[in-house]
C-alpha cells in the first residue's frame, strides 16, 4: 500500500510539473509575441520618420539646386555689369 501511495504521489508530481511547464511555456510565447509586436510597431514608426526625412531632403535638394542656378546667373550678370562699368570708366578717362 505504501508503495502504491509513493508511486501515486510521484505521478501526481510529474503531472503537476508537466502542466506547470506547459503553462509557463504558453506565457513565454505570449510575452515574446507582445514584445515582437511592440518592436515591429516602433520600427514602422522609425521607418515612416525616415521616409518623411528623405522626402524633405529631396525637396531641399531641389530648392538648393534652383538657388544655386539662380546665384550663378546673378554672378554672371554682376560680372557683365562690372565689365560695362569698367568700359565706361575707361572712356571717361580718355
Amino acid at each position: 500500500m505504501e508503495v502504491q501511495i509513493g508511486i501515486l504521489g510521484a505521478l501526481i508530481g510529474v503531472l503537476i510539473s508537466v502542466l506547470t511547464f506547459s503553462r509557463n511555456r504558453d506565457k513565454d510565447v505570449k510575452s515574446d509575441a507582445s514584445e515582437s509586436a511592440v518592436i515591429k510597431t516602433k520600427l514602422e514608426a522609425i521607418n515612416s520618420g525616415v521616409e518623411s526625412i528623405r522626402i524633405d531632403i529631396k525637396a531641399n535638394e531641389r530648392h538648393v539646386s534652383e538657388l544655386s542656378e539662380r546665384l550663378i546667373r546673378i554672378d554672371e550678370s554682376n560680372k557683365a555689369a562690372h565689365k560695362r562699368i569698367d568700359k565706361l570708366e575707361t572712356k571717361g578717362d580718355a
